[in-house]
């Protein structure tokens, strides 16, 4: 059984929108730096061949920033998540082709490439959640089931 308090804190909506913030915290950060430094993000699209550069860098910022905010705001959640998420994954093959790389760099490619995984889990998972009324959730983090509390019948 989950102690009351920590219950009260997983079921607070400051908390959860404070996961929102934190979940995408890489992707408007790095958002934020690309159209900040617009040119040193078109050189980073070069760096790893991606052409027309400012195309490339315009495209990272509007993905990375509308992703974070639809997350954020709990609008489209699922649009958002699943843009983020798409983004992620081909950052793998084009980023951290670790498979192609020896040595440290492709230990750190690799574990780089985890940790995006990892991240495809968690914009999946705030996709599901966001599909459960708030009144689910809320019945969930006090140990009950959503039949049991009598709000979700299949």
């Amino acid at each position: 059984m989950t102690p009351r308090w920590i219950n009260a804190i997983l079921s607070s909506s400051i908390t959860e929108f404070a996961a929102r913030v934190l979940l995408t915290f890489p992707f408007w950060g790095s958002g934020l730096a690309k159209l900040l430094d617009f040119t040193g993000g078109m050189a980073e699209m070069r760096q790893f061949g991606l052409e027309p550069a400012w195309f490339f860098n315009a495209l990272t910022v509007f993905v990375q920033l509308t992703g974070s905010a639809l997350i954020i705001t709990k609008r489209w959640t699922w649009l958002g998540a699943g843009a983020l998420g798409v983004f992620t994954a081909l950052t793998i093959p084009i980023v951290h082709a670790f498979w192609r790389l020896e040595g440290e760099r492709a230990i750190t490619a690799f574990h780089t490439a985890g940790e995006h995984v990892g991240m495809i889990g968690a914009l999946i998972l705030v996709s599901i959640l966001a599909l459960r009324p708030s009144s689910i959730r809320l019945a969930e983090g006090q140990g009950l089931s959503a039949p049991s509390a009598g709000m979700l019948h299949c």
